[in-house]
């Protein structure tokens, strides 16, 4: 009888934490911004010349890349890029930069290479990581990125394709062109090993400190 009872307990205990990693993988309804009546911005760039605007090939490139299913886990890659099915945050933003036409890795390495000071972080350049680091990323967008609001007051402010920085560089994200009913972006990432990588109504999980637009290079 007591086996039992520690047993029914136990799964009591367990009860919330199912339930709530349950949640996690439900389909959320999302909106457009048109459903909601805001005005959905479009890039004046087209890098790659496919008929299709930057802001939109990034959140598709985005989507496509979790689509995949990555599997959470950091790891140091000779030539820098991920080819075994794993990836971290970092990931989604160069997959999705490079479906629109861009080499971010190649963007950020000339960047670290030219403008040493503006990285007094990095103490010796290292390509085969260096795109893959939040912080670098945080600090190549603040200086060749539109920097925008980091408060969500103002849905039409936040548009798919955005960047976001979370915790002074503990995570990154991309916008998507989906939004809550309020109208606030869900966000594309690659969040931790049990979510792996998602497109979620997320963007408040965590404190931003850095929301960026990217205009073209």
């Amino acid at each position: 009888m007591a086996e039992r009872q520690r047993k029914r307990n136990r799964w009591l205990w367990m009860l919330p934490v199912l339930l709530c990693a349950g949640a996690m993988f439900l389909p959320q309804r999302y909106y457009t911004a048109e459903e909601l009546g805001l005005i959905r911005m479009e890039s004046a760039v087209d890098a790659d010349e496919d008929g299709v605007e930057d802001w939109t090939d990034i959140v598709a490139g985005a989507r496509s890349y979790i689509a995949t299913a990555p599997h959470y886990r950091s790891k140091y890659y000779a030539g820098g890029y991920p080819d075994d099915g794993l990836g971290v945050c970092t990931d989604v933003i160069w997959q999705a930069f490079r479906a629109a036409g861009y080499e971010l890795k190649d963007l950020v390495d000339s960047d670290i290479s030219e403008n040493r000071e503006a990285y007094p972080f990095i103490q010796t350049q290292d390509s085969n990581i260096d795109f893959r680091r939040v912080r670098t990323l945080d600090t190549f967008f603040r200086r060749h990125a539109q920097v925008l609001t980091n408060e969500l007051d103002d849905p039409q402010q936040w548009q798919g394709g955005d960047i976001v920085v979370f915790d002074g560089g503990e995570h990154i994200a991309i916008c998507s062109d989906r939004r809550n009913r309020h109208g606030i972006p869900f966000i594309i990432h690659h969040g931790n090993p049990i979510e792996d990588a998602v497109e979620r109504d997320q963007i408040r999980r965590q404190e931003i400190t850095g929301h960026f637009r990217w205009q073209g290079q």
